[in-house]
C-alpha cells in the first residue's frame, strides 16, 4: 500500500493544467443546468406528481410506485432536450470507487424491433452484474444478485450524453453491498432521535436534517 500511495503522488506530479474557459453567460444562466433540480421538476411534472415527490424529498415519505411513471417521464423529456441517450444508475460500491450500469433509451417490442422508452420501472431499479462486487460472505453463490435503488433525495444530473440516477446498492437478501445505504439509514435514526428531542421544545418539528462536511478550522 505504502508503495502504491508514492506511485499515485508520482502520477499526479505528470498531470498537466487544463485551460478552463470563462463562461461568458452570467452563472445564474447556467447554474444546476444540468441538474433535474427542484425548478425542471416543476417544470416537467405534473402538480401532484410534484407535490407527491417533494413529500418524499422533505418527508421521508413512501414512495408512491403509481408516481415513478410520471417522474420518469418528465426527466426523459428534460434529459432529450439535452442531448441524452442514456442512462446510468450510479453508485458507490465496496471496492472504494463508484461504478454505473449505461442503458440506452430503447427497449425491445417483441415484434424484433425497438421501441424508445424510460419507464418508472427502468427508473426505480436495476440488476447490475453483483458477483463481481464484495460480498463479506453475506451471499451464497446463487444469490449473487444484486440490486440498484433510486435515491429521490439525490438529484439527477447529466454528464454528456448520459442521465446520472443516483442509487443505492443492495443484495439478493437485502443486506447493503455500498456505502451509501448505510449512510442514509444513519441519517434516518439521527433524525428519528432528533426530532423526538426537539419536540420537547417543539411539537411540530417533524424532521431534523444533518449536514456532513470536512472541519475546515484548527483551534490550538
Amino acid at each position: 500500500m505504502a508503495n502504491l500511495r508514492f506511485e499515485v503522488v508520482a502520477e499526479a506530479y505528470k498531470k498537466k493544467p487544463l485551460e478552463v474557459i470563462t463562461p461568458v453567460e452570467r452563472p445564474s444562466e447556467f447554474f444546476g443546468k444540468y441538474v433535474f433540480n427542484r425548478a425542471k421538476m416543476y417544470k416537467y411534472l405534473p402538480a401532484d406528481v410534484y407535490e407527491k415527490l417533494i413529500d418524499v424529498i422533505d418527508n421521508g415519505t413512501r414512495l408512491d410506485r403509481n408516481i415513478a411513471d410520471a417522474v420518469a417521464m418528465g426527466m426523459k423529456k428534460w434529459a432529450n432536450e439535452n442531448g441524452v441517450t442514456h442512462y446510468t444508475h450510479w453508485f458507490q460500491p465496496l471496492t472504494e470507487g463508484t461504478a454505473e450500469k449505461h442503458d440506452a433509451f430503447v427497449e425491445p417490442d417483441g415484434k424484433g424491433g425497438m421501441i424508445e422508452e424510460f419507464s418508472g420501472k427502468l427508473l426505480v431499479q436495476q440488476e447490475p452484474d453483483a458477483s463481481s462486487f464484495p460480498s463479506g460472505g453475506i451471499r451464497n453463490t446463487f444469490e449473487a444478485r444484486g440490486y440498484s435503488a433510486w435515491d429521490p433525495t439525490s438529484p439527477v444530473f447529466i454528464i454528456d450524453d448520459t442521465l446520472c440516477i443516483p442509487t443505492i446498492f443492495i443484495s439478493y437478501t437485502g443486506e447493503s453491498l455500498d456505502y451509501k445505504a448505510p449512510l442514509l439509514r444513519s441519517l434516518q435514526a439521527v433524525n428519528s432521535a432528533a426530532a423526538a428531542v426537539a419536540q420537547y421544545f417543539d411539537p411540530q418539528v417533524k424532521k431534523v436534517t444533518c449536514n456532513l462536511g470536512w472541519e475546515q478550522e484548527y483551534f490550538w
